[in-house]
């Protein structure tokens, strides 16, 4: 006899509660259609600033990033000047660009990670992750602050603007509400952690993906997005939304592709 605490059917009422589910998606993906379209029809504001990156090709402009594309997707991955190493989040997400970063350069749409770090320290640690896709440092320009995704400690003291509201200031050491539960031992510490750095330190970079459109030589900003604006993003969430579980989680469980091990694997294992 099942153990099982999860309601039990037979394949009739799997397949009665399963058409109804099916309702439910399709409403869902036409929502997702108007959605989009809605994201693409926003007024696209002109870039006057002359930023420069560091690349694997050496200085680029923004424009240049789009190498000879009329798009450009951005992804701000979370590197932060002082990390030893790059967001255990962001290197989550950032394992499947390899996949469709050729598509998307072979349909008009460039893309591109950008950091705060120097390039030496994002070269390094792309190779330890065997990427290949284009990753650009922002050191020294003011890029990550433009838009809203590196803040000063004078600014974090003060409360920042984040995913379009207002940060509270921080208090003591902790910094970042919307990413963190106050205190040193919440789960944001323990990122901060892998990445050789406390918790202000890590928060004072944040995630996001902004787009850009270059038309008659003139780059535009179309359309920026961050922390749970990022979800549909990450892949692997996708997938566990879709498992008969879900996401099934309790604390931080995700690492870098390098740091599982057999014993992790054993661990989350149903039959041990």
């Amino acid at each position: 006899m099942s153990t099982s605490t999860h309601p039990l059917g037979t394949r009739e009422q799997w397949l009665a509660a399963r058409l109804d589910l099916l309702q439910a998606e399709k409403e869902l993906t036409r929502r997702s259609d108007a959605v989009a379209r809605q994201r693409q029809s926003l007024p696209w504001v002109r870039i006057d600033k002359d930023y420069r990156f560091d690349t694997d090709g050496g200085s680029a402009t923004l424009a240049e990033l789009f190498r000879g594309r009329s798009q450009l997707i951005v992804y701000h991955f979370m590197f932060g000047t002082d990390y030893t190493a790059g967001c255990p989040s962001c290197s989550s997400i950032a394992d499947g660009f390899d996949g469709f970063f050729v598509h998307l350069e072979n349909h008009d749409v460039a893309f591109s990670a950008i950091s705060h770090a120097p390039l030496a320290k994002l070269q390094a640690y792309k190779r330890r992750m065997g990427w290949t896709f284009p990753w650009a440092s922002s050191a020294g320009s003011d890029f990550n602050a433009d838009f809203n995704v590196w803040f000063s400690p004078e600014q974090q003291r003060d409360g920042i603007d984040y995913n379009y509201r207002r940060e509270a200031p921080m208090a003591g050491p902790v910094a970042g509400q919307s990413m963190q539960r106050r205190g040193e031992a919440g789960p944001v510490a323990q990122i901060a952690a892998t990445t050789g750095t406390d918790v202000a330190t890590y928060t004072r970079d944040r995630p996001g993906m902004s787009a850009f459109v270059l038309e008659d030589g003139v780059v535009y900003h179309t359309y920026s997005t961050y922390a749970r604006g990022l979800d549909g993003l990450w892949g692997m969430y996708q997938w566990l939304d879709r498992a008969p579980k879900g996401r099934n989680e309790n604390g931080v469980w995700w690492r870098r592709h390098d740091e599982y091990d057999a014993a992790d694997i054993s661990a989350h294992a149903c039959c041990r």
